[in-house]
Formats: structure tokens, C-alpha cells, sequence
């Protein structure tokens, strides 16, 4: 007989906080970079184009003894049905011996390894001293990427929402969201002022980082907009087709990525790639290259950098095993016996 911890996502909620989430996804990137992470091939299905889609990520942790899968799938009209757009499933196994270690409702783990990694991305590659935040998109995982970006740079003056579909959704981002912060993220002080715009041709000009999460197929920002030193984490785009940002803005960027194989089939690199505007050479590296020193970020307050973040198996994996092992010290979460 197998006995497999499952966790609800409100155990998961209570189990996971997002200053460990963040060294967590930290610990997948580094390892990535040192060959003790092996991301598998991605596998992807898209049943309504633009609103129905699934995606399962799957990987190995060489140093943690875990390997496992997760299926997630985004489906745009389930608010209609009471459910989350985002919905997930994580399964973790021992790799020493292929038993099942924990079942867990990965939709929350989605959203906070989320926004861990586009706040990681910043960190390494952005401006020290920035002070305005843009997020394109005022969804779930809009919040994730405030509140894990806001733990990495608590001097941000700045936090713009933008909303391309409805300027009220980003209006209701910004009146909920230091509420969230404080609740959900124990963000009780925070410096930044919120504001939900209309223009953003402007709010991307004021801009020293930018994070874009939508399921957007045509690009949202020009490049003419972007002034020097501006930093993108990309994270929407996961599927390919999606496109958030102008290609020609890969032309003198430098280019970090979570996957290389990953974010050339569907990330935000793919456009550029297919039309010429880059090629996979021009790739600096993976983002943990960062960590382990094989690469550098940032040269300078002028260029522009970006990380391509596709989401990758590990990040859920470790995640997951973190909430795992919070929940059995807070006696959370039921064992299941196969």
C-alpha cells in the first residue's frame, strides 16, 4: 500500500509564503544552470483558440530526489461557472524509488512560482534603483507579480496597471490590490503608489520594469515607447502564437530565458526568431546562468534586457514539494492510500 499526501489549494495557500517561493524558484534556476535540473519536452493543447487551453510541464530535480508532472489549463470563461480561469494539478514522485510522494491542487503553486519568477527575472536583470513598475494585464496572476516584485525591489515608487480588454478591470485591480498585499502577502507597508491607466504608450515610457502577463496574440507595446534601460519579464506567452511585445524590441536587447528549446517552440522569443529579428544565437543564456556566474546581466543603465519565461515542470515540482513539507509541519493536508 502507497500512502500519497494530497493538498487543496487552501492548504497550499496556508503553507506556502512568497519570500520562500522566491528562493525557491531561485534554487530551480540555479540548478538548471549546474545540469542538476532536466526540464522534459512540453506538451500542449489548445481546444478553443484564444480562451480553451491546456499544457502539462514535467521535470526532473537530480538534488531534491523529485521528479513529476503538471497539467494546468487556462479557460477564459469559467468565472461564468464559478471556477478560476487557471486550473492545475501536480503530481510529485520519489526518484529513487518512482513511488507517488503528494497530489496537490496547483493553482495557487501556479500563480505564487509565477510571480517568483518574473520578480526573479527582475532582480537579475533590471535596474537596482528602479522605481516604476508596469503590469500589462490585471488578472490573477497580476497579483503574484506585484506582490513577488514588490519583496525584490521594496523602493518601487511606481506601480502602473494596465488592462487591455476593459480599463475597469485594472481600476478594480488597483482599488483591491493593497488590501491583497497585506492579507494574502503580509505586505503591510508598502511605499508604492497604485494607479490603473488608460495610456500605454505613456505608463511604458515611464517604465523601468515591465511584466507582461496576458494571453495576448498581437503585440501590446511598441518599441518606440520603451525608453533606455527598461527591463521586460515576459510571462504570458507560453503557446505558440502568443505575442506581447513589439519584435523589433529583441533587436538590441539582451536576451535571457527560462528554457531555450521551451521558449523558441512558444515563448516570447519565438516571433522574433521566426521573422529574423534575432536568432536563437543571440540567446545570453538561461537565467540561472545569472546565479551560477556563467553569464552576466545587466552592463549598463541603457540596455534593454529581457527574460523570456515560459514556466517550466521544476518550478511546480519544487514548489510543490515546499508545500509539502510546510504543510506536514502545520498538519495540513489528508493521506490517500493507493
Amino acid at each position: 500500500m502507497i500512502k500519497i499526501k494530497a493538498l487543496k489549494m487552501e492548504d497550499t495557500i496556508r503553507a506556502l509564503k512568497m519570500p520562500d517561493v522566491i528562493k525557491t524558484v531561485e534554487e530551480v534556476y540555479r540548478g538548471q544552470s549546474s545540469g542538476a535540473t532536466k526540464i522534459f519536452p512540453l506538451i500542449t493543447e489548445e481546444f478553443v483558440p484564444g480562451s480553451a487551453e491546456m499544457d502539462m510541464k514535467s521535470g526532473w530535480m537530480k538534488d531534491n530526489d523529485i521528479y513529476g508532472l503538471k497539467v494546468v489549463s487556462w479557460f477564459e470563461n469559467n468565472n461564468e461557472v464559478g471556477l478560476p480561469a487557471l486550473l492545475g494539478t501536480i503530481l510529485i514522485f520519489d526518484a529513487k524509488t518512482g513511488a507517488p510522494m503528494g497530489i496537490l491542487d496547483g493553482t495557487y503553486i501556479t500563480g505564487i512560482r509565477t510571480g517568483a519568477a518574473g520578480a526573479t527575472g527582475a532582480k537579475l536583470l533590471a535596474k537596482k534603483d528602479s522605481k516604476n513598475l508596469l503590469v500589462v494585464g490585471a488578472g490573477n496572476i497580476a497579483t503574484f507579480q506585484v506582490a513577488a516584485t514588490l519583496i525584490n525591489f521594496p523602493a518601487i515608487e511606481n506601480v502602473m496597471i494596465y488592462d487591455g480588454l476593459d480599463f475597469n478591470i485594472a481600476d478594480r485591480f488597483v482599488k483591491n490590490i493593497e488590501a491583497k498585499l497585506k492579507n494574502n502577502f503580509g505586505l503591510k507597508k508598502v511605499k508604492a503608489k497604485f494607479t490603473a491607466v488608460k495610456d500605454i504608450a505613456e505608463a511604458t515610457g515611464k517604465s523601468d520594469i515591465i511584466i507582461t502577463v496576458t494571453p495576448s496574440r498581437k503585440p501590446i507595446i511598441k518599441k518606440e515607447w520603451v525608453k533606455p534601460g527598461t527591463h521586460f519579464s515576459c510571462i504570458g506567452s507560453d503557446m505558440s502564437g502568443k505575442e506581447e511585445i513589439d519584435p523589433e524590441i529583441f533587436s538590441n536587447a539582451k536576451v535571457f530565458v527560462d528554457d531555450i528549446k521551451q521558449c523558441v517552440e512558444v515563448g516570447e522569443i519565438e516571433i522574433p526568431i521566426k521573422k529574423g529579428i534575432m536568432d536563437e544565437s543571440d540567446i545570453t543564456g538561461i537565467i540561472g546562468d545569472i546565479i551560477t556566474g556563467k553569464a552576466t546581466g545587466r552592463e549598463n543603465d541603457e540596455q534593454i534586457t529581457v527574460f523570456d519565461a515560459t514556466g517550466t515542470g521544476p518550478l511546480d515540482l519544487l514548489t510543490g514539494l515546499l508545500a509539502l513539507d510546510e504543510a506536514e509541519k502545520l498538519g495540513l493536508g489528508q493521506v490517500v492510500e493507493l
